[in-house]
Order: C-alpha cells, then sequence, then structure tokens
C-alpha cells in the first residue's frame, strides 16, 4: 500500500493562498447599498423585466440560507420574501472591484505569483513573501481578509496549501464554511481532511458523470480514490485518470510563473435567450446575429475559420447544453471571415440539425483558424463579388469601432427575436451598468 511518506518525501513544499471573494456580484451591491454582505437578503438577477426570464447570478449568503436560492435560480423560482432585494447585474463595477483587490494582493506578492483565476477567485504564491508580513502564512492571511474589507467591503474566503490544488480543496472543503473563513490544509492533514469526503460533487476537479463511474467502480471515498492503482487509473480514465490520483494526494506541481499552454484557438460568443424561442424564424435570427459579431471579431484579428460549430440548448434543460438536452454539430468550410459566409454555414447546421424542441441557449464558434493574408478563392464565385464583401465588411467593422457596436445594425435584428440591439453594451453577456448609479 502507497503511503503518505512515499507520496510526499520528495514533493516541493509552497504556501499557496488561493482567494475567493464571497458571494462577489451580490456582496459589491450590498456594499453599494450600505449593507453588510453576510446579513443582508440580496440576489443578483438578470432579465428582470420578464417574468419567465429572469435568471440569479449570484445571491448573498443570508439569501441562499432563508431562502433556498442559488446561482442560476429562475426568477419564477426565487421565492417571495419582503427583505429581498432584487439588484440588476452591474458587470463593469464588478470588474472595477475585481481589479481593485487584485491590486491590494499585489502588494504581498509580484506580478508572476498572482494569478486571477476568475473574476471573484485568486491565486497567490506566497512562499518567498509571506514571512515580510507575519509570523506565519494564516496571520497574512488574516490580514489580507482585514484589508480588503477595510478597503472593498468585500469578504474573502482563504485556502492555504502546500500546492495549489491543495490550496484550493483547502478553500472549497474549508474555508468557506470555517467561521474565520480561512482554512490551512498541509500534505499531512490529507487522511484526516480530505480522504473522508464522500461527495464527489464538492471535490474541484470531478465532475458528475466521473464521479459515476467511480462509484460503479466500488470507490466511494478520495480516500479509496488514493489508494486506488494509478495505474488502472490510467487505464479506465487516461490522463484524467492519472490527474485524479494526484488530486486525492494534494499534489500539484504547477507553477504560477510557468506560461499557460493554450489549446487549439478559436473565436466565439453564447448566451442565455430571454425566453423560450419556439419558431425556427426567431432562433435563425439570433444565430445569424452571434455569427456576424464573432467573424467581426475574427476580421478584427485578421483571420479566417476553416470549422464552423453552432451549439444550441433546449428549454427546461438549464441554461447549458449537453449532447442529451441540446445540440452540439461542427461543420468544415473553405476558410473564410465573412459574415454572409459564416451566417450562411450557421443556417445550413441549424435546417439541417435542429429538431423542433424550444430553445433557451444558444453559442457559435469559429476555429480551424488561419491568416486572412492568403484568401482560397471560390471557383463557383466571382473574385469581383468577393472583393466586394471584403470591402463592405470591412467598412462596416471600421463604423463600429468608430462609433460602437451599436452604430451600425442589420436589419434583421428588429425582426422577432433579435437580441443584438438590446444586448449593446453588455459585459460579459449581462447588463455592463454604470459602475457608480
Amino acid at each position: 500500500m502507497v503511503t503518505v511518506n512515499d507520496i510526499y518525501q520528495n514533493e516541493p513544499r509552497r504556501v499557496i493562498f488561493l482567494i475567493d471573494s464571497k458571494s462577489f456580484f451580490a456582496s459589491v451591491e450590498c456594499v453599494e447599498r450600505m449593507l453588510n454582505p453576510l446579513q443582508a437578503m440580496l440576489v443578483v438577477m438578470s432579465h428582470q423585466e420578464n417574468d419567465t426570464g429572469g435568471l440569479v447570478l449570484a445571491s448573498s449568503p443570508m439569501a441562499k440560507k432563508v431562502l433556498g436560492v442559488s446561482n442560476v435560480t429562475r426568477q419564477k423560482d426565487v421565492p417571495d420574501h419582503p427583505n429581498l432585494i432584487k439588484a440588476q447585474p452591474r458587470m463593469n463595477l464588478y470588474i472595477q472591484k475585481n481589479l481593485a483587490i487584485n491590486d491590494i494582493y499585489r502588494q504581498y506578492v509580484d506580478d508572476d505569483h498572482l494569478l486571477p483565476y476568475s473574476i471573484d477567485e485568486s491565486i497567490l504564491d506566497l512562499t518567498e513573501f509571506w514571512h515580510l508580513f507575519g509570523d506565519s502564512p494564516a496571520e497574512v492571511a488574516r490580514r489580507i481578509q482585514r484589508q480588503v474589507r477595510a478597503e472593498t467591503g468585500i469578504y474573502l474566503s482563504v485556502g492555504i496549501g502546500d500546492s495549489p490544488v491543495l490550496a484550493k480543496l483547502a478553500l472549497d472543503l474549508g474555508a468557506k464554511s470555517d467561521p474565520h473563513l480561512l482554512a490551512e490544509w498541509h500534505y499531512e492533514d490529507v487522511p484526516d481532511k480530505l480522504w473522508p469526503v464522500t461527495n464527489f460533487k464538492k471535490v474541484w476537479g470531478i465532475g458528475s458523470r466521473t464521479a459515476k463511474k467511480l462509484e460503479r467502480w466500488g470507490i466511494h471515498s478520495v480516500g479509496e480514490l488514493a489508494q486506488t492503482s494509478p495505474y488502472l487509473l490510467r487505464e479506465r480514465l487516461g490522463l484524467m485518470g492519472e490527474q485524479l490520483f494526484a488530486l486525492a494526494w494534494g499534489i500539484d506541481r504547477a507553477s504560477l510563473g510557468e506560461a499557460v499552454k493554450q489549446g487549439e484557438k478559436s473565436y466565439s460568443n453564447s448566451q442565455v435567450l430571454p425566453r423560450n424561442y419556439h419558431h425556427a424564424s426567431e432562433i435563425a435570427v439570433v444565430i445569424k446575429e452571434m455569427g456576424d459579431q464573432v467573424a467581426s471579431r475574427l476580421r478584427a484579428h485578421h483571420e479566417q475559420a476553416s470549422l464552423v460549430s453552432l451549439y444550441l440548448g433546449y428549454a427546461n434543460t438549464g441554461v447549458k447544453f449537453d449532447h442529451r438536452t441540446g445540440l452540439h454539430q461542427q461543420m468544415r468550410v473553405t476558410p473564410t471571415n465573412l459574415s454572409p459566409d459564416l451566417m450562411g454555414h450557421l443556417m445550413r447546421i441549424f435546417e439541417k440539425h435542429w429538431d423542433g424542441d424550444p430553445v433557451r441557449y444558444v453559442g457559435v464558434a469559429f476555429s480551424g483558424l488561419s491568416s486572412d493574408e492568403q484568401v482560397q478563392l471560390d471557383l463557383f464565385e466571382s473574385p469581383k463579388v468577393n472583393e466586394h464583401e471584403h470591402q463592405l465588411s470591412q467598412t462596416i467593422d471600421q463604423i463600429r469601432h468608430q462609433f460602437g457596436p451599436g452604430a451600425l445594425m442589420r436589419a434583421m435584428s428588429l425582426e422577432e427575436g433579435g437580441t443584438a440591439i438590446d444586448r449593446v453594451g453588455l459585459v460579459g453577456g449581462h447588463n455592463g451598468g454604470n459602475a457608480y448609479e
């Protein structure tokens, strides 16, 4: 049997902080209203003007506790409560607050040892720095918590670990439920704190499908996963099996200073529709609007795509799709970045594969990229026509760049179902808002 000493004797020990801004969007809205983020009843909800289309993006801890709401709860499922505040999202404000919080982190580490992981989480490697600010890593963490709370009003949860993944596990499984929002896990703590976990859904890095497979194979806890042969896990799950074995032991050798390896580059966009779309004509308008928008990004980067992908998530199955609850189809095409071409390809996919189910989520993606300096001519189309389309697209792009994306809209956006006009000014698919309204 593999022992703790066998596993950790050659593992580097670092001081990694994984910091989460607690209920970030909701907390920011509470602070703006001079309310305590831990005590106020508040949800951030998009599309509140639509009785059925509203979606909870974030909720305060008290709203979660009293009302049982969570992220992606729909407006119709949010219980009525006299003290509940429903805030419109203000993405620009949240981005500003995130930048301000990361600037505070930069008082403790340099940029090479700081990784903003998401809009509400950051990873700090304090191995070489923590002793400059306190007598222990936990003391430094409390100091950072107090400073961020004093300067921004936001509460922080902090997981401290000997590796990045151990810090993440400490954050999710320890700090978020700790009265002081702080947990420190070392390799020696893994058997007592990590291995007893039986709900794989709570463990970062283990998806629901993988959890079901592990259960089916007789693996019912993280401890049992840690004692499973890594060779067997590799045989059954490939590289993921090795990663799960390392996860079960809290091992992660990644360095924040290493360059992030990029997968195949693509340009994409997606949105949750304001209501269920039942008619092909309505869905088609949105698909073409999004295809036009992403095509303009291709042109801005002087690239063209040879692979077109369409994603549809069906209604009443959540806002995302999978292969059982939606559609995901691709098409290889002659490399292009012209809007009419790419919109046409998307429509061919839609018309061929859509089965008539109502749609609530739409996504498009263009990949298989190459430089647009070399254009492949179509034997069935006049070069003059192709050149005219390029010139027209460039003119449209220039107008939008100078005067904003809403300065020039296609007439189709005025048709039933169009969302492009309403989405002008959105950030990350949500209302950007006035940061200080």
